[in-house]
């Protein structure tokens, strides 16, 4: 099997939405970011990825096909990629490979998930993780930066990680804190269990305000 078969195929049709050169528009897909191509397929970047996993994006691309995963559903895949990973399967890092490769390969749109669609918004900030991590698990601290929003916590591992209920719907939130050193940290947070692309784009709108909000409290 030709190595990275699968991510070539995504360079490609980024190259034919863009008009790019193979380099660049490779480039780009490995940093995730958002161009007028619309959203990356990749729910982050090359860096962040093998900073979480120990792989990049064309390495896990590239055990996948291996392993045969283009003819395998969600829950299989992701179990797989778990397994690598010594997690469990609905974590953040299996969900983040499973689903930008299925995206690779044309079976899933961007944020579409099996319970909904998800979005996920990241942003660096100037604050130890144990502070930003208060200012969601501590409700007082988060109607600082978050006023109106009614989160129920179901599970949280301070500093790192907390789920949450939102509203009254069915969707949840998950966050994730990691130390950067320095004095820094970042913030991950996905929305997931989404009715659909339209509520998807107004809630990541709405995360990237909040956030840069409460980058400006924490950071002031």
């Amino acid at each position: 099997m030709t190595a990275q078969k699968s991510f070539k195929r995504l360079v490609r049709v980024r190259m034919q939405k863009t008009g790019e050169s193979y380099t660049a528009a490779r480039a780009m897909l490995l940093a995730a970011e958002e161009t007028g191509a619309g959203q990356p397929p990749l729910i982050t970047s090359d860096d962040t990825i093998r900073e979480r996993t120990g792989r990049g994006w064309e390495e896990w691309f590239d055990l996948l096909d291996e392993w045969g995963a283009a003819q395998r559903p969600h829950r299989e895949i992701s179990r797989w990629v778990a397994d690598q990973l010594g997690i469990e399967p609905l974590a953040w890092n299996a969900q983040a490979v499973t689903i930008s490769y299925e995206r690779a390969r044309g079976g899933r749109a961007v944020g579409e998930r099996e319970n909904g669609f998800a979005i996920s918004v990241t942003r660096t900030m100037a604050a130890p993780p144990e502070r930003l991590f208060d200012a969601f698990a501590d409700d007082g601290l988060r109607g600082r930066w978050l006023p109106g929003a009614t989160l129920r916590q179901r599970t949280a591992t301070r500093p790192r990680s907390a789920r949450f209920d939102y509203g009254d719907g069915p969707s949840r939130v998950h966050v994730t804190v990691d130390a950067k050193g320095d004095g820094r940290s970042t913030v991950t947070v996905g929305h997931e269990r989404l009715a659909d692309a339209g509520e998807a784009d107004r809630l990541k709108a709405y995360w990237r305000d909040r956030l840069d909000e409460l980058r400006s409290q924490v950071e002031a």
